[in-house]
């Protein structure tokens, strides 16, 4: 019977969750859930220098946000716990001592100096930087003496001097590194807590982990790891390597460069299941043409084999694209929940029917965060240029505008029942008696009652959602604004 595939999620809490560690928690739980798998969340805190405060916290939102659920963490617990490691520090220093007394590890007295100095001496001679096994040549009775007095310690494994290590990548296929340019890397560090290497390795085997998901730049890594779990003669688990996420123009996708995290992605507008639906896809395909997936749909189609090799280019355009899809596709009172919170600020008016302002905005938004532009000469008509009642295609000039609204203002001002269909049915039938284009007229007057270019609904739809009086009024400032206009050229 196969063993249970078991995948981790381990963070270190040192900020917020940028796009690269999104996409591999979301590939860990796929992994885990299209297996029937188990989805596990680890906190690695070793490293107290980088913990930021409040980071974990934002791991747990994030996930949550995401709806990546765990079924074994800190936060609900587990067979395996504690899933935090520095709540695991005591196991770490007896395993490391197993590996000592195996002769594939060591303990090393160096001082932060003399290593200082060592680097200094490579870096002039233009070599690669190793350790140079200094301690790997004391005598058992020097170690003691030294552990006797407190000497401070750190504890190193012991590379092969000779040979190459293979590993199997799921993605990359057979990985081969020489021996002789791994340095011996430190397990335990002199504040005896694990190094981010070793304390993977230990906490992956006590947890049984099956599957280590991990972005390609540990590739170089992995035969340090394999090496671990040889030395300790355990299984080694199936890796699994994921594609750089670049920028466009090839560059890597980094939080210290600020690049957006998934927070960031939400308050800039996108939605949630836009956003986890573009990460999946970026850097694995499906196979087919179907790119909208939810996440329980990702749940059953994923698979490692459709993880490319290639770097995945992170693209807005793109994601633009997922989120005006997927916001099309929610219901009409689902967009306007969501669209609600821009209104604030942008519409004062009490008497405007916000969802009338939701039924025009839904199919023409794709970032929410664009509202409040797309809205906001509803409280207020923005100083225009009377340029813009010229359109080409619309075949409007300064004059056929001038008598277009003109001839609409008595026609609406006649309209008793103020409805989209009533201002509809009556500039139709003006538009007729006059013989022109239905452009003609309402490219005029919806500039007229907008001020601007473009807007997210036609003339129509908006006088519907500003009222008889309103509209009205903005009608006749449009015509006193050409009337100028036509007065001024004249007079030139």
């Amino acid at each position: 019977m196969a063993a249970e595939v078991r995948t981790r999620y381990a963070p270190s809490p040192t900020g917020y969750m940028h796009i690269g560690n999104l996409r591999t928690a979301l590939y860990e739980y796929l992994i885990a859930k299209s297996n029937g798998g188990k989805f596990i969340l680890r906190i690695e805190d070793t490293d107290q220098e980088r913990y930021v405060e409040g980071a974990v916290d934002l791991i747990y939102k994030s996930l949550r946000l995401a709806g990546i659920k765990h079924d074994e963490g800190p936060d609900i617990g587990g067979e395996y716990g504690p899933y935090v490691q520095s709540q695991r520090k005591d196991l770490y220093m007896p395993y490391a001592r197993q590996l000592v007394d195996k002769g594939e590890a060591y303990y090393c007295f160096c001082t932060k100096e003399r290593l200082a100095r060592l680097k200094e001496e490579h870096e002039a001679e233009g070599i690669p930087h190793r350790y140079d096994r200094c301690c790997l040549s004391l005598s058992r009775q020097q170690i003691d003496e030294k552990l006797a007095g407190s000497e401070p310690f750190v504890i190193r494994q012991k590379m092969p001097d000779s040979g190459s290590t293979s590993f199997e990548d799921a993605v990359y296929g057979v990985i081969t590194v020489e021996n002789e340019t791994l340095d011996d890397q430190i397990l335990i560090k002199s504040d005896g807590l694990p190094t981010y290497n070793f304390a993977n390795v230990v906490d992956d085997h006590l947890m049984k982990i099956t599957h280590v998901v991990r972005g390609s730049e540990y590739l170089s890594s992995s035969p340090k790891y394999n090496l671990l779990y040889k030395a300790f003669g355990w299984d080694i688990p199936v890796y699994v390597h994921l594609p750089l996420i670049t920028k466009p123009d090839g560059a890597k996708i980094s939080k210290r460069a600020g690049d957006a995290s998934f927070e960031d992605l939400l308050s800039m507008g996108y939605l949630v299941e836009a956003v986890i639906n573009y990460i999946a896809l970026l850097g694995w395909s499906p196979g087919g043409t179907q790119e909208i997936f939810s996440l329980s749909e990702l749940e059953g189609v994923f698979s490692v084999e459709g993880i490319n090799k290639a770097p995945a280019a992170f693209d807005f355009n793109k994601l633009n694209w997922f989120n005006g899809e997927y916001i099309r596709r929610m219901s009409p009172e689902g967009f306007h929940e969501v669209a609600k919170p821009y209104y604030e600020g942008a519409i004062r008016n009490k008497e405007i029917d916000l969802k009338k302002v939701s039924a025009i905005l839904q199919a023409r938004t794709e970032i929410l965060t664009t509202i409040p532009e797309k809205v906001d000469f509803i409280d207020l008509l923005p100083e225009y240029s009377e340029e813009i009642y010229i359109h080409k295609k619309m075949k409007t000039t300064l004059e056929s505008s001038l008598k277009s609204l003109i001839a609409a203002l008595p026609v609406l001002e006649g309209i008793e029942e103020w409805s989209d269909e009533a201002v509809h049915d009556s500039l139709i039938s003006l538009v007729e008696s006059m013989g022109i284009k239905n452009g003609q007229m309402l490219w005029p007057i919806r500039t007229a009652i907008t001020g601007k270019e473009v807007t997210p609904g036609g003339a129509i739809e908006i006088a519907g959602i500003l009222g008889k009086e309103e509209t009205i009024r903005r009608i006749k400032a449009g015509i006193q604004k050409l009337s100028l206009k036509a007065g001024t050229d004249a007079n030139n």
